[in-house]
C-alpha cells in the first residue's frame, strides 16, 4: 500500500525527469548553432559538453562539502559509477552518427522508442511479472506520439543520411545502450547522494569522449568556439544539459522506475519540436501536434503505475 509521501516522492521524481527531458530538448538546436556558427562537430561539442559538466559538477561539490561523498561513491561502486558515465558518453555517440548515416527521424524513434520497451522488458523479467494493460497502453501511446513528432516536426526530418542499413544498426545500439545505462542508473540511484552520482559519471564519460578532442586537433579540425556567444553556448550545454539534467534524472531515478524514466524523457523530442517552432518560426503540423498531446497524456499517466504495488 501507498502513502502519501511515496505518491508525492513519485510525483517529484517524475517531474525531475522530465524537466531534465526539457533541458536535453534545447541541446539539439544549441548543437546545431555551434556546428552551423562555428564548425563544430557533434562529437566535439559532446567532449566538451561533458568536460564543462564535470568541472561545473567538481565546483558545486567543492561548494556543497560533497567532496568527501564523491570519492567515497567511486570506492564503493567504481565499476557502476564508470559504467554509468562510459554508457552515456557511448550512447551520444552512437545516436549522433546514426543520425548522420540513417536521418533525424528514424535515429530519434528507433533509439529513444527502443529504450522504454528494453528497460520495461527488463524490469518484468527481474521481477517474473507481466506488464499490466495500463503500463502496455501508456508505453504505445508515448510511442506513437515520438513517431507523429519526429516524423513531422522541422524541414527534412525524415530524410534518410548516407548508409541507412548502418545508421539503424547504430540507432538499435543507441537505444539498447540508453535502456542499460538507465537500468544501471536506477541500481546506483537508490543507494548514492544524485550529485555525487552525476559527478563520478561526467567524469568517466569526459574520459571516453576526449579521445574525440584529440583526434579533432590533430586532423585540423575545428576544436573551440569562434565569438563568446558560441563559448557561452558551450556552457549553457555543459551545465545546463548536462550536470543540471543528469542530475535531475538521477535525483528522479531514487522513486521512479527506469521504464517511466524513460517515458518521461520523451519529452524531449516534445520540446524540442515547440522550442523550435517559437526559435526558429517552424510550423508544427497537426500530427506533431497530436503527438505531443499524446506524450503528455503517457506522462500524465504515469504517476498512478508507479502506485501500483506490482509496478513498484
Amino acid at each position: 500500500m501507498t502513502t502519501a509521501a511515496t505518491r508525492g516522492g513519485t510525483r517529484l521524481g517524475l517531474l525531475q525527469v522530465c524537466t531534465a527531458g526539457v533541458l536535453w530538448g534545447t541541446g539539439g538546436l544549441v548543437v546545431t548553432v555551434l556546428n552551423d556558427r562555428d564548425g563544430l562537430g557533434a562529437m566535439t561539442v559532446s567532449a566538451w559538453r561533458m568536460a564543462l559538466a564535470a568541472l561545473a559538477l567538481l565546483g558545486f561539490v567543492v561548494a556543497t562539502r560533497r567532496a568527501a561523498l564523491t570519492v567515497s561513491t567511486m570506492r564503493a561502486h567504481p565499476v557502476l559509477a564508470t559504467s554509468v558515465g562510459a554508457g552515456t558518453a557511448v550512447y551520444q555517440g552512437l545516436y549522433f552518427v546514426s543520425v548522420l548515416l540513417v536521418g533525424v527521424s528514424i535515429a530519434t524513434v528507433v533509439s529513444l522508442g527502443l529504450a522504454p520497451i528494453l528497460t520495461a522488458s527488463w524490469e518484468h523479467l527481474a521481477s517474473r511479472t507481466l506488464p499490466s494493460l495500463r503500463e502496455v497502453m501508456v508505453l504505445s501511446a508515448a510511442l506513437v506520439g515520438l513517431v507523429l513528432i519526429s516524423a513531422t516536426a522541422g524541414p527534412g526530418s525524415s530524410s534518410p543520411g548516407d548508409n541507412p542499413t548502418l545508421g539503424l544498426a547504430l540507432a538499435v545500439m543507441a537505444g539498447a545502450t540508453y535502456a542499460a545505462t538507465t537500468v544501471l542508473g536506477h541500481s546506483l540511484a537508490q543507494r548514492v547522494d544524485p550529485v555525487a552520482l552525476t559527478m563520478c559519471a561526467t567524469v568517466a564519460g569526459t574520459v571516453v569522449l576526449l579521445p574525440f578532442l584529440v583526434v579533432a586537433t590533430g586532423t585540423g579540425d575545428q576544436v573551440l568556439p569562434s565569438s563568446p556567444s558560441s563559448y557561452a553556448l558551450l556552457v549553457y550545454l555543459g551545465v545546463a544539459t548536462m550536470a543540471l539534467a543528469y542530475g535531475l534524472l538521477y535525483a528522479g531515478l531514487r522513486t521512479t522506475s527506469g521504464s517511466a524514466a524513460t517515458v518521461a524523457t520523451l519529452v524531449e523530442p516534445l520540446s524540442a519540436a515547440v522550442l523550435a517552432a517559437v526559435l526558429l518560426d517552424e510550423r508544427l503540423p497537426w500530427p506533431a501536434l497530436l503527438g505531443g498531446a499524446l506524450i503528455l497524456m503517457a506522462v500524465v499517466a504515469l504517476r498512478p503505475a508507479e502506485e501500483t504495488p506490482a509496478l513498484t
